[in-house]
């Protein structure tokens, strides 16, 4: 069975308040719905219905201090308890000994290993792959995993051939940011469309969104708002498209920070796990850290 993994960095399960968490205020009918009325806060799981089921996951992982990004992600795609094999959480860049622990083993190399097709979703730009060969750029947990497997990172021309996706999902940012004033955009519920098409050429693939991290740590109610928005429009266009009898749509996070724009840092929130699709209630049996994800994600995958 095929899995989709969309990693939102930076969103907890907050509460429900208007003045401090966008996940209160944003209006995400698409997400609701699959949640029964319900927001995306610390109120609304565990949550089931006939459509998706919510639960919540501790990135702590019974470590002290606040969770970081390199090793909550490195957790989420090795099994293994980072944050305890190093003594604290770190990041947002895996340092020397994370690295070594995701280049030894990844979800990404046992899928591989079981004969399974697997990617990252997420195109990068000529600049990306510039910093990174001269050395001024460090890979994050996820494309560290990925190249570490032996699998590429998709580029410009896999975006502009729509074999890849922006990482804000409509290909905005390319524009606006980047200044590719040529590349293509896609109104927020096609880019969902889009991504259910890629998800159907792999078994596994991941798609990884930072916006929402860098949202919080900018405490922009109004950014936040608007990013969260957007998200539900193309969920709603991924679910419409998604064949949920051949798959799971997974959506998860490494650590708190979006859900509390009152402070600048990560928060030590549960974050969310929201599965839609079949076979959902095995997916969710037992699992409640981020060290059980990627061993769930290889079951389904490997059957």
């Amino acid at each position: 069975m095929r899995v989709l993994f969309i990693f939102m960095d930076g969103v907890g399960l907050g509460v429900d308040d208007q003045r401090i968490n966008p996940l209160s205020s944003a209006n995400m009918p698409h997400l609701q719905n699959l949640l029964g009325g319900k927001k995306l806060l610390a109120s609304s799981a565990p949550f089931e219905s006939d459509f998706a089921t919510m639960i919540a996951l501790d990135p702590n992982m019974g470590v002290a201090g606040l969770p970081q990004s390199a090793t909550g992600q490195a957790a989420l795609l090795t099994g293994f308890n980072v944050p305890a094999m190093i003594g604290g959480h770190y990041g947002p860049k895996p340092n020397p000994q994370i690295a070594r622990i995701i280049k030894e083993d990844n979800l990404f190399k046992r899928l591989l290993r079981a004969g399974k097709s697997a990617a990252l979703l997420n195109a990068y730009p000529p600049r990306f792959f510039h910093g990174v060969k001269s050395g001024k750029r460090l890979l994050s947990a996820i494309p560290l995993a990925v190249t570490s497997s032996g699998l590429p990172l998709f580029t410009q021309d896999d975006f502009y051939s729509q074999k890849a996706m922006s990482a804000d999902f409509t290909g905005e940012g390319w524009r606006t940011m980047l200044g590719y004033q040529d590349s293509p955009v896609f109104p927020p519920h096609q880019a969902g469309q889009l991504l259910a098409s890629l998800a159907e050429r792999f078994d596994f693939s991941l798609f990884e969104y930072w916006a929402s991290d860098y949202a919080g740590h900018g405490q922009d109610m109004g950014k936040a708002v608007e990013l969260l928005e957007v998200f539900d429009q193309v969920l709603g266009g991924l679910v419409e498209s998604w064949k949920h009898d051949e798959g799971l749509i997974f959506i998860s996070s490494d650590h708190g920070n979006l859900e509390d724009l009152s402070t600048r840092r990560h928060t030590s929130a549960l974050v969310p796990g929201i599965v839609i699709g079949g076979q959902r209630g095995e997916f969710c049996n037992g699992l409640i850290d981020l060290t059980g994800v990627a061993p769930k994600i290889e079951d389904v995958v490997v059957g």
